[in-house]
């Protein structure tokens, strides 16, 4: 029998980092805005989870090391489109070179950037935050 439960189960590690939810207890979001494609406190962290109250701002500055997360997924972002093309050079959907068609990786590179980037900016503050902030015990 499924209980109903006001609070959501508690994640794995990973899930919790992808679903942008609290390192301390991975139910309630992290962010003020829980929307990712918007563009109003995009970035905007809670101070305190509501929920198990873990400090998520532990000091001025904090998330500025969340660029080197960003940094590490952008270029496996764009590692990731040149596989993609590449394969989908050999299965001959379309004509890719990386040295004969820079322009397609390039503007296939770029797209998928700003497609993703308010993902991207919030998966590396989440990143950054369960790295260095404590899971809380229970």
């Amino acid at each position: 029998m499924i209980s109903a439960s006001s609070t959501p189960a508690k994640t794995s590690r990973i899930g919790s980092i992808l679903f942008l939810k609290c390192p301390g207890c991975s139910r309630e979001s992290m962010f003020e805005n829980p929307k990712v494609y918007t563009w109003t406190n995009m970035g905007q962290v809670k101070d305190t989870c509501s929920n198990c109250g873990t400090n998520l701002k532990p000091e001025i500055g904090f998330y500025f090391g969340a660029a080197y997360a960003n940094w590490a997924i952008t270029v496996a972002l764009w590692v990731s489109v040149l596989i993609v093309l590449k394969v989908l050079n050999q299965i001959q959907l379309i004509e890719f070179g990386f040295l004969t068609h820079p322009k397609t990786f390039l503007l296939t590179g770029i797209a998928c950037t700003i497609v993703l980037f308010p993902y991207l900016y919030r998966v590396s503050r989440s990143i950054w935050a369960h790295i260095h902030i404590k899971r809380v015990a229970k």
